[in-house]
């Protein structure tokens, strides 16, 4: 297996863990810098849109090697065609001609044809070869405005489908995601300056579903944790939630490559090649809003929708209650630790020749020869026989004398069991009764 399967499996296991929901204020304070920084853009320099949005005029024709930006600004504004976008849309491929793209403002036919003029003569472009395209700002604005109109059923219908398949709080989430995803992606386009064209909206629109199929995924793995999550009390909704992410993140990594590497190939190679066009405007929307996209299902969705849970009375009490627990499960592990620590030390200080539970070390003592065991018990025998013995003549003496014999007090020492063999005994040892 290799090691990325190898860590999925750990991942999905709980074995490793990254800590997404547990850092929610550190992402929090990157997307909120990414936000003001795109949001200060965005009021400070606004959107370059393109000829589709604001209407204007387009004139495309053959680059040579003698033409440059510079020089066709410089005559589209004698011209009388007012500022000018020069931009190449096509690079220096085989089977491709480098074309020259020049936008201006609205104009009328006779101004539209001054400017032609101008470029024919100046750049020495054949009549045939120059195209003139009219925007009107009526068409460019209905654009606009479907635009608007598709982002926000958008919105709403996934809000809707959210609440409808999991819950409220996850909608919430994920709009929040969404949003997130969108602002950036416009600040890029205010930083960077590139124009904002219908297919730059195309493609915003599709990485949102990307971005929300991601979320998605992550809910579901969310939702299946939490099932029962009140009833057993292993783990908080926070902890759950993690892990659940912490299941999906290969998945995420997977898919998040598969899909920028193509996209990046067409915006870092085609775009380079190719120049400026419909490829480049769509394949940077797509990047910028993939990279934003997973960013936001991993490290803004789910902390969100993790905040929102914890706010529960019911996940709040269940908080308390795994970190009651939790802090059981430390405080016996330390008891258990100082215990075997103290015990290898002691361990290690005893001498090895004396017992390691014995107390107090006591003052050395000669050592003693032990009896055998039969001697040992010969002794014990003898003994007990001649207490019986002794015993029996007080009882006779104070039989002859007339006085009551006295009360034997049973003693408190069990005796050994006498030995019948007189090989045992010892000569003379018992006496004869009176």
């Amino acid at each position: 297996m290799s090691r990325l399967g190898d860590l999925g499996g750990r991942l999905y296991r709980g074995e490793v863990s990254v800590d997404f929901v547990g850092r929610q204020r550190m992402w929090y304070t990157i997307s909120g810098i990414i936000l003001v920084v795109s949001i200060v853009a965005l009021l400070v320099r606004g959107l370059n849109y393109s000829v589709e949005f604001k209407g204007g005029s387009i004139f495309q024709f053959p680059a040579t090697s003698s033409t440059s930006q510079g020089d066709i600004s410089r005559v589209v504004t004698e011209a009388g065609g007012g500022d000018a976008t020069v931009q190449q849309i096509s690079g220096r491929v085989a089977g491709f001609t480098p074309q020259w793209q020049v936008q201006t403002e609205s104009l009328s036919g006779d101004a539209s044809q001054n400017v032609a003029t101008a470029l024919e003569k100046s750049f020495g472009v054949p009549e045939s070869k120059m195209s003139i395209q009219v925007v009107g700002p009526t068409w460019g604005s209905q654009i606009t405005t479907k635009a608007l109109e598709a982002l926000i059923i958008f919105l709403i219908v996934i809000v809707i489908y959210l609440s409808i398949a999991f819950e409220w709080k996850m909608a919430i989430a994920a709009f929040i995601a969404l949003l997130h995803d969108i602002v950036i992606t416009v600040g890029v386009y205010a930083l960077t300056g590139f124009q904002v064209s219908p297919t730059s909206v195309i493609g915003l629109l599709t990485i949102l579903g990307y971005s929300l199929y991601d979320t998605v995924v992550v809910f579901d793995k969310v939702r299946e944790n939490t099932a029962g999550l009140l009833t057993n009390h292993r783990s908080t909704y926070s902890q759950a939630a993690n892990l659940a992410l912490n299941q999906t993140l290969v998945r995420s990594i997977n898919t998040s490559l598969t899909a920028l590497l193509p996209v990046a190939s067409i915006l870092f190679v085609g775009a380079g090649l190719l120049g400026a066009g419909t490829l480049k405007d769509l394949s940077l929307v797509l990047f910028v809003g993939m990279l934003s996209g997973t960013y936001s299902s991993l490290c803004i969705a789910t902390p969100v929708l993790a905040d929102l849970k914890e706010r529960e009375p019911q996940y709040k009490e269940l908080a308390k209650r795994v970190k009651l627990r939790e802090s059981g499960g430390r405080a016996a592990k330390r008891t258990a630790a100082a215990a075997a620590s103290a015990l290898t030390t002691a361990v290690g200080t005893t001498d090895p020749a004396q017992d390691t539970t014995a107390g107090p070390a006591q003052p050395a003592r000669e050592p003693q020869a032990e009896a055998p065991p039969q001697a040992q018990q010969a002794d014990q025998a003898e003994q007990a026989e001649q207490a019986e013995q002794e015993d029996d003549d007080d009882m006779a003496v104070s039989a002859t004398q007339g006085a009551p014999p006295p009360r034997r007090v049973p003693s408190t020492t069990r005796q050994q069991p006498r030995r019948g063999s007189s090989a045992q005994r010892r000569p003379g040892a018992k006496k004869k009764r009176r």
